[in-house]
């Protein structure tokens, strides 16, 4: 199932992102999904099907916005080696 959200921009704003109509949506997509990953709402693989894109494009837009791949804490990562 897919939605369809309309949004209204000001008419120059696709000018200055020097985007058309479909690149902006495709970045706007993309930017949502890499935010929602990065303050752990959405895992990878949903984050990647939000912004449209395979989960290893999905990889490549973490490291070219910044964010982490791996979302785990120090606290986590020591129950893990507890666990063992």
């Amino acid at each position: 199932m897919s939605v369809h959200i309309e949004l209204d921009l000001p008419g120059n704003a696709l000018s200055a992102l020097k985007a058309t109509p479909e690149q902006f949506v495709r970045e706007l997509r993309l930017a949502a999904a890499v935010k929602w990953y990065e303050t752990c709402r959405l895992s990878q693989s949903k984050a990647a099907e939000v912004a449209g894109v395979s989960r290893s494009e999905f990889i490549d837009a973490l490291a070219r916005y910044g964010v982490p791949v791996m979302q785990t804490t120090p606290e986590q990562l020591e129950d893990e080696v507890r666990r063992g």
